[in-house]
């Protein structure tokens, strides 16, 4: 079995994501099997779940991507096979592969494992706000968002201090009348200052599922974009 090399999570560092969900989204390892289908939870979290087809995720049995991001002239990608019902996790990267279980793990998956976490929360963000757990969420209408200087309504939610990779992140959504978020800041550690801000777009649904497939900053060197994205539900073929 191959292990995720330093470098890519040197990377996922270097553009502002963590590399684990209990950084990132707070619970242990959502359980390692299946995140619960609500929480208690602000309103308004709630509403920009189902904005993004949160209703529909109950029915998911299998999602796959690839995570890719432009740095420049600097390309990277990897892919994933995830199925939420057994918690089997496929990986392939340009020099790595490799499956395991959610409910097996051990020091040399959680690295893959922190990997797999920090692109789905990219992917899955509008959900993740309803799954977490020990976090505190504020709301504040008419802000500015970062990047396009918009007038949008700010939801911020703060992990807490305890457990995870890097506790007490922060994160700003800034959301539209529609509930779908436009643009974001990552906070590290809970900073003043955000240590990135991209934006959310490209949307596209996904048998049921909304996602924004891309995430670029305001120097357009940087790009985070999704391809390859599949949504299967039980039942289909």
């Amino acid at each position: 079995m191959k292990n995720i090399s330093a470098v890519l999570l040197l990377l996922l560092a270097l553009i502002g994501c963590n590399n684990n969900q209990k950084s990132l989204n707070s619970p242990t390892t959502d359980k390692l099997l299946k995140e619960k289908d609500s929480t208690e939870n602000s309103d308004i979290a709630q509403r920009i779940a189902n904005a993004n087809g949160f209703e529909s995720w109950k029915d998911v049995s299998e999602i796959a991507f690839t995570f890719n991001v432009d740095r420049g002239d600097n390309h990277f990608e990897r892919s994933w096979v995830w199925n939420r019902i057994t918690g089997d996790v496929s990986m392939m990267s340009a020099t790595d592969s490799l499956k395991y279980n959610r409910s097996q793990m051990d020091s040399l998956i959680m690295k893959t494992d922190g990997a797999f976490i920090n692109d789905k929360y990219w992917l899955l963000a509008p959900y993740q706000i309803v799954w977490d757990e020990g976090t505190t969420i504020s709301e504040k209408e008419d802000a500015v968002a970062p990047i396009s200087k918009d007038t949008l309504n700010q939801l911020t939610i703060v992990y807490g201090n305890e457990g995870g990779y890097t506790p007490g992140d922060a994160y700003d959504f800034f959301y539209d009348k529609d509930f779908k978020i436009r643009e974001w800041n990552y906070r590290k550690g809970n900073s003043e200052k955000p240590s990135m801000s991209t934006t959310w777009e490209n949307y596209e649904n996904f048998n049921g599922i909304e996602i924004a497939k891309t995430h670029k900053d305001s120097t357009g060197n940087f790009k985070l974009y999704f391809t390859n994205i599949s949504v299967k539900k039980e039942g289909d073929n």
